[in-house]
């Protein structure tokens, strides 16, 4: 954190910061996907199911400390702080996995007790009337929850922004939202019985109805904390055909009070106007020369910065904004090119990662879409307007569409591509120091951590290498289950969230 220089803005998050915990997307709000952890586990046997799909604890390793079972389809990446874990999946379908009464499609996430994995309490989300346009079924809670304090912050797949007690109902329903039995139940059904074992929600911010968002197929957003401020993604999107955006003047990025979800600012850029298909990147968070600005990763494949305070107008300033599309991937002979096109432009999925003043970013599609072209780049932040010519730093045009958040340390950059392939650059240059193949497409991030790269793929593989200049692979592990989820580390325990099973897995020295 000390290089954000929080200290000069005394922009300090409630929550602190320690190796005990991963309290947000990215660790802290530079969004690095760096570990502070040690002796951290490199030897793992994930164990064989039995009938009833869960793990026999008589097959797993000894440094396995618990497995919770998750939903059948989890793609939210998990969090922990406070003694708790969180992490966002779908609700089975099958009566006595969550609530015996809840046999239905719902987003839901899970708090879980850091130390044995028992289930605290559950957030249950029923679905948007719209449908997979905008809500797909059995996709379950897609974003990543960030903790400040004792309240949980949350984007559901209803297009809403949840404000939640991180102790549930086991201290009361605390207000001013008093109406989670309606919540649970869904719109024009009856209420349901709630107790203990449910989420306590604050208080709830709905983008479709405040800010008239479209999202499409999937509402996703890490949300930051800065202060007092809260920064979401809206997920403003286009609709069913991909070719028209309902709501192009609803904006990509907003900023609310954390404490009350009051709508404070909005990014008036006009990205929703210019999006390809969706805003699913997450903000980040720096202090870039002196100058506290908030990153982000647009649906136009721009990266842009925009100033901590809203002006009068309620209006996100924007610094600066840069093109992460090569120049000759948005026109050919003078005509633009196609968005499904695999030579064409792509959007920004990944979050924009700061390091030491400057910004690293990927390009890419959603997975359906496919492999593809694609770029990383880095950013010079310190500059100012259009900075796609003087602020680019390097642009690798060798690496194809990405999904991934990067890991930058010790003058190398780890990124996942969606084809499968864990790349090294060097930091300074962005030259290529090596690859490796995983052979399954990657949809979450690499870890940084311990002095290895943690990243998992579409196959259930868990590859793990050496982190440095020569090439090493340390450890595949088959855990036998998609893994779409990041891993991520909090007091020496690894986490690994597959399609439906959570692992904490001790460090080697414990």
């Amino acid at each position: 954190m000390n290089r954000f220089a929080l200290a000069i803005t005394g922009l300090l998050t409630t929550t602190a910061i320690t190796a005990a915990d991963w309290p947000m997307w990215g660790h802290d709000p530079s969004r690095n996907m760096v570990s502070p952890d040690r002796s951290l586990p490199t030897s793992i046997d994930p164990g064989k199911a039995r009938e009833d799909g869960a793990i026999d604890p008589a097959t797993v390793s000894k440094n396995v400390k618990w497995i919770a079972k998750l939903g059948t389809q989890t793609y939210g990446n998990p969090t922990a702080a406070g003694g708790r874990v969180f992490v966002g999946t779908n609700n089975p379908g099958a009566p006595g996995r969550f609530r015996e009464d809840l046999t239905g499609d719902y987003g839901v996430l899970l708090c879980l007790d850091q130390a044995t994995g028992k289930r605290l309490w559950a957030l249950f989300c029923p679905k948007l009337a719209a449908g997979k346009v905008s809500d797909w079924e059995q996709v379950g809670l897609c974003s990543s929850p960030t903790v400040d304090g004792d309240r949980v912050y949350v984007v559901t797949n209803r297009c809403e922004v949840l404000c939640l007690d991180a102790r549930g109902m086991s201290d009361g329903n605390q207000g001013p939202f008093l109406d989670e039995a309606q919540y649970i139940a869904g719109p024009g059904n009856a209420p349901v019985k709630v107790g203990p074992g449910d989420a306590d929600i604050l208080w709830r911010y709905d983008m479709r109805d405040e800010l008239g968002v479209f999202p499409h197929n999937m509402t996703s957003s890490s949300a930051l904390v800065v202060g007092d401020k809260l920064f979401v993604t809206t997920s403003n999107a286009v609709d069913w055909t991909e070719k028209r955006t309902p709501s192009p003047e609803a904006p990509a990025l907003i900023c609310l009070d954390k404490r009350t979800g009051k709508l404070l600012g909005q990014e008036r850029s006009g990205i929703s106007s210019r999006l390809f298909l969706s805003n699913w990147s997450s903000p980040a968070y720096g202090v870039v020369a002196g100058r506290p600005m908030v990153i982000f990763g647009a649906g136009d494949g721009w990266c842009y910065a925009f100033d901590l305070e809203p002006d009068g107008l309620g209006t996100l300033r924007e610094i600066w904004r840069c093109d992460c599309n090569p120049a000759g991937r948005r026109f050919k002979n003078g005509n633009p090119r196609k968005h499904s096109d695999p030579d064409g432009p792509s959007e920004i999925i990944a979050t924009p990662v700061i390091d030491r003043d400057r910004v690293y970013v990927a390009v890419g599609q959603e997975p359906e879409s496919g492999e593809g072209a694609g770029c990383f780049t880095c950013i010079d932040a310190t500059k100012s307007g259009d900075i796609t010519t003087t602020g680019k730093l390097w642009a690798n045009e060798t690496i194809g569409r990405s999904v991934s958040t990067a890991s930058v340390a010790d003058g190398l950059v780890y990124i996942g591509e969606f084809a499968g392939i864990v790349h090294c650059l060097d930091a300074a240059t962005g030259r290529n120091v090596w690859e490796h193949d995983t052979e399954a497409h990657i949809w979450g991030s690499t870890l940084l951590g311990d002095g290895n790269v943690y990243v998992g793929n579409e196959s259930g593989t868990l590859t793990i290498l050496a982190a440095g200049r020569e090439k090493k692979v340390i450890a595949q592990i088959d855990f036998k289950d998609p893994i779409y989820a990041t891993p991520i580390t909090a007091d020496g325990v690894l986490y690994i969230a597959t399609a439906t099973n959570l692992y904490a897995i001790r460090g080697d020295a414990k």
